[in-house]
């Protein structure tokens, strides 16, 4: 599974030691350190910003200058896909039209599906593309809760084939705790965690060998995230997570 650490994580050399030879997630909403991802990491792919906008209470209703960002993108070697535009909290008419008008070519968008969606648009989505982002929406926003388990557990027995194995590759957008994709056939996962956390000192004094600079953070947290890999098949035996079976 790669593991793509959200940018920008500041200052600069921080975040060139979270994704040195690793893999970064650029959002169109923070695009600054685009330079680095292409300088520094193995890979990376490119996030649409709606989810930032969304929070904010803002909303992107023309995308055309983020097309031609990651149309411009896509011929760099090392970027791996791009997130189709989005509507946060949409309908499925929504997220449908702007899949409708979207100009990426099928393998290098990829759309997401929100959980409050049905499953059959899920069934749609990974039949027809390569890669299906998945996203914690409505009342499964909060990733790992009882309802976001029993959701994904019904996600999976729809996109996965008999012996477990993904139709299509998988991206769990917000997801890159391995408490969460080491239980699910995820091919990519990203996070801002090492973004967010990085810079609280306070987080960091306890222990008899506290990191010396943020540097060595970034590499510690970088290195206990990566040290887990996703299974590569669901497992569809009961799966006991706080007392819920999914």
């Amino acid at each position: 599974m790669i593991h793509y650490h959200g940018l920008p994580i500041t200052p600069a050399t921080v975040a060139n030691y979270a994704i040195q030879a690793g893999h970064a997630f650029v959002s169109y909403a923070h695009p600054d350190q685009i330079g680095s991802a292409i300088e520094v990491a193995q890979s990376f792919a490119l996030d649409n910003g709606a989810f930032s906008a969304w929070k904010s209470g803002k909303f992107i209703t023309n995308w055309d200058a983020y097309y031609d960002w990651a149309l411009n993108l896509k011929k760099v070697p090392s970027c791996d896909f791009a997130c189709i535009p989005d509507v946060i909290n949409g309908t499925e008419a929504d997220n449908d039209a702007l899949l409708k008008d979207c100009p990426l070519p099928k393998w290098y968008g990829a759309p997401v599906w929100h959980m409050h969606e049905s499953l059959e648009r899920l069934d749609q989505l990974a039949n027809n593309y390569v890669r299906v982002c998945i996203g914690s929406s409505g009342e499964y926003a909060t990733v790992g809760t009882n309802a976001w388990w029993s959701k994904m557990g019904q996600a999976m027995r729809v996109i996965c084939d008999d012996m477990g194995r993904p139709i299509c590759k998988l991206h769990g957008l917000r997801m890159l705790d391995p408490a969460i994709f080491t239980k699910l056939p995820f091919a990519s996962t990203d996070s801002t965690n090492i973004g967010r956390n990085v810079g609280i000192d306070k987080n960091w004094k306890n222990g008899n060998y506290p990191p010396p600079t943020k540097e060595s953070r970034a590499q510690i947290m970088r290195a206990r995230i990566e040290a887990h890999n996703a299974p590569p098949r669901w497992n569809f035996m009961q799966v006991e997570q706080k007392g819920l079976f999914i």
